[in-house]
């Protein structure tokens, strides 16, 4: 009998600590979403390219750029790169079987700079890149 009436109490016990963490997380949350967050502004940079090398070099400089300007910088974060592969007869008649496979990579990084200012979005848009780097800027 004590086995089950412990086993029965114990429950209970969490369900009330749960709500009085659920209650006391969501009244938590939108004092720190009302205060914190109204003046930050994030400057989120995606960047793209064929070649790792290229993209390397060219988040290195858009880094670089950035901290001479003192603006606060999270990244370079590293996305999934995203493979596109295509399957291609060798022949027409004879060898229709067998097939070849070609893939395209694409390697992506993602750079977000917390409240930057004007001279850095200025030297941002005025910074040239190499070919084949494929830039998105977003404001949040």
């Amino acid at each position: 009998m004590t086995t089950a009436h412990t086993k029965t109490k114990e429950p209970k016990a969490v369900s009330k600590s749960a709500k009085t963490e659920k209650a006391k997380t969501t009244k938590a949350s939108p004092k720190k979403g009302a205060g914190g967050e109204e003046g930050k502004v994030v400057l989120r940079i995606r960047v793209r390219a064929y070649e790792s090398k290229v993209l390397d070099a060219s988040v290195k400089q858009i880094m670089d750029t950035a901290v001479r300007y003192d603006a606060t910088i999270v990244g370079p974060v590293p996305l999934p790169t995203e493979i596109k592969k295509y399957t291609v007869n060798r022949s027409a008649f004879i060898y229709k079987n067998t097939r070849e496979q070609f893939e395209i990579r694409v390697h992506k990084r993602l750079i977000d700079i917390i409240n930057p200012n004007q001279k850095t979005v200025e030297a941002l848009t005025n910074l040239t890149l190499p070919s084949g780097v494929d830039i998105d800027v977003k404001m949040m």
